[in-house]
């Protein structure tokens, strides 16, 4: 019973969570060429003039740039947010955004504005930053320690996922069409509102309601809920003296969460900031999204007709799902650590395969186009094999209860700023370096890997005392703790006797 609600849990929060993200990244490709023609017919019939292609181009440039901006806001809104209401109540409350963003693309023919594809886009970009940060938070929260990972990584899956179901409905056979393309962009309703349907049936994040909110008896229920009607022992133990480290008074007080400069001025945190801030960027800095944008072309050059280039990249969006699913099953055997290092350094390798292919098929060298495509899909499954699923974690697994949203505000923040600046910089990259276009990302997988290898612990089956010792004893602090007591039920215990 305790694993089913579990599961219907992830998958409710999922589907209008971080579903989202990746859906709302995929649909946006399908219609292109169509709003472009809506921005160019509306100027024209305000106006009298048509638009030249870099104007177009320009309005296109805003209205993608929008869902950047917006995440990058909801960020900032998911750790106040997290706090105030809670994780399951704020994912709630997060879909109103894009139940907003629905009807602005719905009306925008009738009212013949271009300017409400932006701001909708802006909408949704707001639903996705809250999502991403605050989703993971709830998912880390509520999953028993021998599954954390597994159920954390789930919202990998579920971007993955939503990248490929929106390339499929993309297709031009369902509503990549020119009369559907307002419907397409406002199908990621029907997942908003079967998450505002089902999700308030499931219980909130039980460390929230101990620690943020004091209340203990709504701790068990819910812990009581995820884990089959009985509520461990320990478990509990561990929440308590969770509670106990963030400076919790006594039963039904609650702990001052804390804010993102308060992370960065404490010391003891400064190491596990460093390797979440790390993490947090590298993951949009890699280029893995430009690829998904580079796949056209290289694609074209391989000889595909493009007409048919649609149903060839949705593989990539494949790729990336396979590579998640099978990364779930291995997290918690093979451990966060080397899934993230080993993700970025096969990335590295695939780079520098890359480039060469680029640079041969430049040079006229037979069968390297298919080598490029090669390099795409290995590209992409690496990316979803590590660091597309593992760097969600971390915040969750790395801080305690006040510090988590603040945690989760600067690594989405950077998430979004990062997604921001390859967006706008990567066409110039590529007008600049040519077929040189992706060393710049094997700089930063490579300094990734480095860096995250030197300080980064496992943090696989580990609870939060064990993984801050491991960072203290990367600073060279040591940790220290009480003469070990008798272990009693209902008492928080010592570290010593954890």
């Amino acid at each position: 019973g305790g694993a089913r609600t579990l599961a219907l849990t992830v998958f409710f929060a999922a589907i209008g969570g971080t579903f989202q993200y990746g859906y709302n990244i995929s649909i946006i490709n399908a219609p292109t060429s169509y709003i472009q023609n809506f921005i160019n017919d509306t100027y024209m019939e305000r106006w009298g003039t048509g638009l030249d292609i870099p104007q177009v181009t320009l309005l296109w440039t805003f209205i993608v740039s929008a869902f950047s901006l917006g995440g990058l806001l909801g960020a900032l809104l998911a750790g106040p947010m997290a706090v105030r209401f809670g994780r399951k109540v704020s994912l709630l409350l997060n879909n109103s955004f894009l139940l907003v963003g629905a009807v602005l693309v719905l009306t925008c023919k009738l009212a013949k504005s271009f300017e409400m594809i932006i701001l909708a886009r802006f909408l949704v970009g707001i639903n996705s930053g809250v999502s991403m940060n605050i989703q993971p938070m709830y998912f880390g929260e509520s999953a028993p320690k021998h599954l954390r990972g597994a159920v954390a990584f789930s919202s990998a899956v579920f971007t993955a996922f939503g990248i490929f179901f929106g390339q499929v409905v993309g297709l031009t056979e369902l509503l990549g069409s020119e009369p559907l393309w307002p419907y397409l962009l406002a199908s990621n309703a029907l997942p908003a509102l079967i998450q505002l349907v089902t999700l308030p049936w499931f219980p909130e994040s039980p460390r929230y309601l101990l620690i943020d909110r004091g209340d203990k008896e709504a701790c068990v229920q819910a812990l009581g809920r995820l884990r089959g009607g009985k509520v461990p022992p320990l478990e509990m133990e561990e929440m308590l003296q969770e509670q106990q480290m963030s400076s919790a008074l006594k039963s039904g007080s609650s702990a001052p969460a804390k804010t993102p400069w308060s992370l960065f001025k404490d010391p003891n945190l400064r190491l596990q900031l460093r390797t979440v801030m790390t993490a947090s960027s590298a993951m949009m800095l890699c280029g893995n999204d430009s690829i998904y944008f580079y796949a056209y072309y290289i694609f074209l050059e391989a000889g595909i007709p493009p007409e048919k280039i649609q149903y060839i990249t949705i593989g990539t969006g494949a790729s990336e799902f396979t590579a998640s699913l099978l990364s779930n099953v291995l997290i918690e055997r093979v451990g966060r650590r080397y899934l993230l290092i080993g993700g970025y350094s096969l990335m590295v390798c695939w780079t520098i395969v890359f480039t060469v292919a680029l640079t041969l098929q430049s040079q006229g060298v037979t069968g390297m186009p298919y080598l490029s495509m090669a390099c795409v899909f290995a590209y992409i499954l690496s990316f979803g094999l590590g660091p597309a699923g593992v760097t969600g974690i971390l915040p969750a697994e790395n801080f305690d209860q006040t510090a988590r949203p603040a945690a989760y505000m600067v690594a989405g923040s950077l998430m979004w700023i990062s997604l921001f600046l390859v967006g706008m910089l990567f066409p110039f990259i590529v007008n600049g370096l040519g077929n040189y276009c992706f060393l710049p990302f094997l700089v930063v997988c490579l300094v990734s890997a480095v860096v995250l290898g030197r300080t980064m612990p496992e943090t696989k089956g580990k609870t939060l005392v064990e993984i801050t010792a491991e960072f203290d004893r990367k600073n060279g602090r040591a940790l220290q703790v009480e003469e070990p007591e008798e272990y009693q039920l209902g008492k928080a215990s010592s570290l010593a006797t954890m």
